[in-house]
C-alpha cells in the first residue's frame, strides 16, 4: 500500500491558498468596481485598497467595540485593560484580513508581522490607549472616546499599512 498523506496535505494546502487567492481577487475586483462608480471624480482620489481597508477595519472595529463593552461593562475591567484586550483581538484579525483580501501580500510573514507590530504599538500608545484614556478621563463616555480615537487611528493605520507594512 502506498502512503499518499504527504501528497494529500500538499494538494489541500495548495487548494486552500488558491481559494484564498480567488476570494482576495474577487474582493479587490469588487472594490475596484465600486470605486470606479464613485461620483464627482472621487475615483481619482479614492484607492480601491482604501475602500477595502474601510470595510475590513469597520468590521474589526465593530468587533473591538463588542469585546471592549463586554470586558468593561460586562466584566467590570478597567478601561485601559479592556481597551488593550479588545484591541489585540481586533488588530490580529485586521492584519490577517488586510494581508489576504485587501493588499493581497505575498511577502514573507515574519518580517511583515514585525513591522506591523511596531506600527500597532505606536498606534496603541498614541490613539488606542492614550487618546481613549485621556478623553474618558475628561468625562467623554468611554465608547465615544474609543470611536473618536478610532477615526484618528483609521487614517494612521491605512497610511502605515499601504506604504509601510504592505508596500510592494
Amino acid at each position: 500500500m502506498v502512503d499518499t498523506r504527504p501528497w494529500h496535505r500538499t494538494r489541500v494546502h495548495t487548494e486552500l491558498r488558491a481559494g484564498q487567492s480567488r476570494l482576495g481577487d474577487r474582493f479587490h475586483t469588487w472594490c475596484e468596481a465600486v470605486v470606479f462608480r464613485l461620483p464627482f471624480g472621487l475615483r481619482s482620489v479614492v484607492a480601491p485598497t482604501f475602500l477595502g481597508f474601510c470595510l475590513i477595519n469597520g468590521l474589526t472595529f465593530g468587533i473591538d467595540l463588542v469585546v471592549l463593552t463586554s470586558l468593561h461593562s460586562g466584566l467590570g475591567l478597567p478601561v485601559p485593560i479592556a481597551v488593550t484586550a479588545a484591541y489585540v483581538c481586533a488588530f490580529a484579525l485586521s492584519y490577517t484580513l488586510n494581508r489576504t483580501f485587501n493588499f493581497q501580500s505575498h511577502a514573507p510573514v515574519g518580517p511583515q508581522v514585525a513591522v506591523y507590530v511596531v506600527v500597532v504599538v505606536l498606534n496603541y500608545l498614541a490613539f488606542i490607549l492614550g487618546m481613549t484614556s485621556v478623553l474618558a478621563a475628561l468625562g467623554v463616555h468611554y465608547q465615544l472616546s474609543r470611536v473618536l480615537a478610532g477615526v484618528c487611528e483609521g487614517v494612521y493605520m491605512y497610511c502605515a499599512m499601504r506604504w509601510v507594512v504592505f508596500r510592494r
